[in-house]
Formats: C-alpha cells, structure tokens, sequence
C-alpha cells in the first residue's frame, strides 16, 4: 500500500490532464482540484477512494508562504496547527467534503508529500470526524501541529521519511510542533529499516558526508518512489 501511495503522490505534481492519464494506467478514475495553488487529486476505482495532496514547488508564491507562515492556530478538531499549512487546506476543503460525498461507500484514504502531506494530516482529522478513513500514508511531512492535535488522530498513519529529508525537520518542536503517525524510515541506501537512536544517527551523517545538499536532495519525491521501490523490505 505505501508503494501504491508513493505513485500516487508522485502523480500529484502533473498537471490534471497528465494526472488522468497516469491514473487510468494504474486503473483509477481522476479528477482535480485546484484553487489559489492548493492543489489535491481525488482517484477512485470499484473499491476505493484516494485523496493525494501535491506538495510544495518553488515557483508556487502561495506554497512558499504557507511553508513559511508557522503561526499556530486551532485545528477544528483539536489542538493547534501550523496557520499556513490549515490554510491551504481550507481552500480545497468544501469541495472535496462534496465529492467525497458521492462514493461514500468505497474505502477511503488519504495521501501527500511535503505540503501536501501537511495539509493530507489535517485534512484526515477533520474527515475522521464524520467518515472512517482506512490509512494515512505521507511522504517527507513537515510537523503539523501541538501534542494535542496528534494526539487527538486516530486514522493508522504511516509517516515516510527519507534519510535526512530537511522538510521533516521543520517547524522546530521547540515552537511546540510533534511530528504524527508510525515512522517508516528509508536509510542512506535505499532500504527501509527499523534503527534505533545512535544508529539512525550515523545513518544520517552517512548522507550529509556524501553530499551537503542530502537533505535537499531526499525530499524529492520521485527520491521517496525509487526508493519505496528498490527496497527489500516487504511493507503493506
């Protein structure tokens, strides 16, 4: 399933028409939402309904400023959030509430990177509220809100993190920000593995003497597919 959400996150930066056809490869129906920047494909098929929220590009003004904008603010539900991630979302919101709506009766689920994957956190603790949401799969997540707010999540959520992903890393957790979900974590090979503390550690500095910009360069999403892909541990 993570591999399955990697690809469709990953289809969230084409553009709609490019989304369509890569999803009809996959056996999914397509539609996009978009407005102001905020971005999200809603795909389905017999069975499922899948949410995947496109995530932050430099030439989007609208994305860099919610990347920058770390004042909290309450969540709807519960606890704070990072103000510029909850307002992305919210310009989405209604329309996805309503197309959400229509195949109610498939299993649902909710997907994204980077930006994305902050706005696919909140986005699935306010549909919680009223739906059952199957799994919570984001790729590169920034901290998206206070203790409160990840403790109030019940939706299993697998939080993928490649190597020294720097967006991972922000806002800090001295502003009160928690990071949410089951860390899967994709070491400096490729492969996913369970560390602990100091080995995870030397993992890391394995990335940043290999190259300066490794933080950078691990948030690229088609980084986090290739890797899903090559790695020799089963997930699900």
């Amino acid at each position: 399933m993570i591999q399955l959400m990697s690809k469709l996150a990953a289809n969230a930066y084409l553009d709609g028409k490019d989304a369509k056809v890569k999803c009809k490869e996959m056996g999914y129906t397509h539609k996009y939402f978009s407005r102001d920047g905020a971005q999200c494909h809603a795909v389905w098929n017999k069975n499922e309904y899948i949410l995947c929220f496109r995530g932050t590009e430099p030439d989007e003004l609208s994305d860099l400023l919610a990347d920058l904008n770390a004042i909290p603010r309450f969540s709807m539900t519960h606890g704070l959030v990072h103000s510029g991630f909850v307002g992305e979302l919210e310009k989405l919101y209604d329309q996805l509430v309503a197309h959400r709506s229509k195949h109610s009766r498939k299993k649902f689920y909710i997907t994204g990177h980077s930006l994305g994957a902050a706005m696919a956190t909140i986005a699935c603790s306010r549909f919680e509220e009223e739906d059952t949401v199957e799994l919570l799969t984001t790729f590169g997540s920034p901290r998206v809100g206070t203790r409160s707010f990840v403790k109030g999540i019940q939706t299993p959520h697998h939080r993928v993190v490649n190597n020294n992903d720097v967006v991972t890393k922000v806002p800090l957790w001295l502003m009160g920000y928690k990071h949410h979900g089951l860390l899967t974590y994709i070491n400096f090979y490729g492969n996913i593995r369970t560390l602990t503390f100091w080995q995870m550690v030397k993992d890391k500095w394995r990335g940043w003497r290999s190259n300066a910009l490794d933080g950078v360069l691990d948030h690229g999403m088609q980084n986090y597919v290739n890797n899903l892909k090559q790695s020799d541990k089963k997930v699900s």
